[in-house]
């Protein structure tokens, strides 16, 4: 079965947001469906989407899982974000979460350091 991913991050202020999200995920968005929604294509077949729904915002968990998660975080550091938190699991698998100006949490995922 393909499975294609559309992941929603509902925000308050889209202008602010269109801004962070972009530095967050180094890139524009691939495209703009309409004045209040910009997506970012991650991988082939799953999106990122923002969307202004003041009602709505600061409700969004994501985790994406990444290959080099020492890179992404530098990149996004490099991009002047801090993450709000960094986890390791019993497993060795870690997690870097940042958490945009509505509370919208993204986190990155990866496994052991230096592995």
């Amino acid at each position: 079965m393909a499975v294609d991913l559309f992941a929603g991050v509902p925000v308050e202020d889209y202008t602010a947001a269109l801004s962070w999200y972009e530095r967050l995920f180094g890139a524009p968005p691939a495209f703009l469906p309409n004045d209040t929604e910009a997506v970012w294509e991650l991988g082939e077949h799953r999106y990122v989407y923002i969307e202004q729904r003041p009602g709505r915002a600061g409700n969004a968990l994501h985790t994406l899982f990444v290959d080099d998660l020492d890179a992404r975080v530098a990149g996004i550091t490099a991009r002047g974000l801090r993450p709000v938190d960094r986890e390791t699991y019993a497993n060795g698998v870690r997690k870097v979460t940042y958490e945009d100006r509505d509370g919208n949490q993204i986190g990155f995922g990866g496994g052991p350091e230096n592995g």
